[in-house]
């Protein structure tokens, strides 16, 4: 099958091409890039040399359309919206990793990111392609919503509380902690090596655009309304997302109960595995992988329960389930293209 990659100068775009090299069902066939265009990808990427040497070309929807049998569109939020229609309106599947399809409601998008949003019709049509949740939905979609990378740790390590109403929805609090690929290969003073380096620092509290997809997915997994409280930390790694989870719980539980259920409601999951009581995953135990690891702790004394789950932000939190939905959709293997092993250390 024949695909085309928007943005591919981007760390995503980057990171889908190493991807689908690899994956025996597709031919890259378009690599899309505005600022970029016209030169070769290993112009960009040297590590690329020998894997492709494919030019980048300049986006004119006309010209691409026949071009591939799906694209992703792997550009920076407020760029999607005023072109996915178009591969809509031709039934061509697309999969936008960027936030402009994710959500339901316009009027959410123009305040969180601070962009006119995409047509409602179109937002209707999208799909939030979260497969450990939504598997059956994404089968059938040709619009996906690939999720940002903060709520795919957020909401794998929260669904089995959902699912089954064992936590005050109003009590979530979630400390999250990323690395410096999740603002973009763009340079700007926040990501300079000087302010990065030797530093922790939060950011965006109480208006980070990931707060209102979260809440979105809560309240349609659970039938109810939710509110969050979301803190981001830019922390001095290039990959990774640690979310570590905290609620209060609406029934006692163990940690034995809690790592019972989990372990249940994802015995079919590759992609998510849970350590054993008192272990607690790295971001380093999922580097360069699909892999969401979770662990688990209950504090008696408080009725509170604290999750933290750990993921690559370039891969399951942006390409790898980008790939992963594209392997839904066709109905192929989940896992084609994806059984990479974490590189360590």
């Amino acid at each position: 099958m024949k695909v085309g990659i928007i943005g591919a100068n981007g760390y995503s775009g980057a990171e889908l091409i190493r991807i689908l090299k690899q994956h025996p069902e597709v031919e890259l066939s378009f690599l899309g890039s505005h600022s970029t265009s016209g030169t070769l990808i290993t112009e960009q990427y040297p590590h690329l040399e020998g894997i492709s040497e494919c030019r980048l070309e300049e986006m004119n929807v006309d010209d691409i359309l026949g071009r591939a049998d799906l694209f992703f569109f792997a550009t920076p939020s407020g760029v999607a919206k005023n072109h996915v229609h178009r591969f809509v309106d031709e039934e061509i599947p697309c999969i936008d990793l960027s936030g402009d399809h994710r959500l339901k409601d316009s009027r959410l998008y123009d305040k969180w990111y601070k962009y006119s949003s995409a047509p409602t019709s179109v937002l209707q049509k999208s799909t939030y392609g979260l497969p450990e949740l939504f598997r059956e939905d994404i089968k059938n979609a040709t619009l996906i919503a690939n999720p940002g990378c903060y709520p795919t740790a957020t909401l794998i390590g929260l669904a089995p509380l959902l699912k089954n109403n064992l936590v005050h929805l109003n009590s979530i609090i979630i400390d999250g902690k990323s690395g410096v690929t999740g603002a973009g290969r763009k340079a700007s003073m926040g990501t300079h090596y000087c302010e990065v380096n030797e530093n922790v620092k939060a950011y965006k509290l109480g208006n980070h655009q990931h707060i209102p997809e979260m809440e979105q997915v809560i309240q349609t997994y659970t039938h109810s309304d939710a509110t969050i409280t979301f803190t981001p930390h830019l922390v001095p790694m290039s990959r990774g997302i640690m979310c570590t989870i905290y609620c209060d719980l609406a029934q006692s539980l163990s940690t034995k109960d809690a790592l019972e259920l989990y372990h249940e409601f994802y015995r079919k999951e590759y992609f998510v595995r849970i350590r054993q009581e008192n272990q607690w995953p790295a971001t380093k135990e999922v580097y360069s992988s699909n892999y969401c690891d979770l662990g688990i702790a209950v504090d008696e004394r408080t009725n509170r329960i604290t999750i933290v789950s750990v993921i690559d932000n370039v891969m399951k939190g942006a390409s790898g389930q980008a790939v992963q939905n594209m392997n839904i959709i066709n109905g192929w293997n989940e896992q084609t293209g994806l059984k990479i092993t974490p590189v360590y250390p």
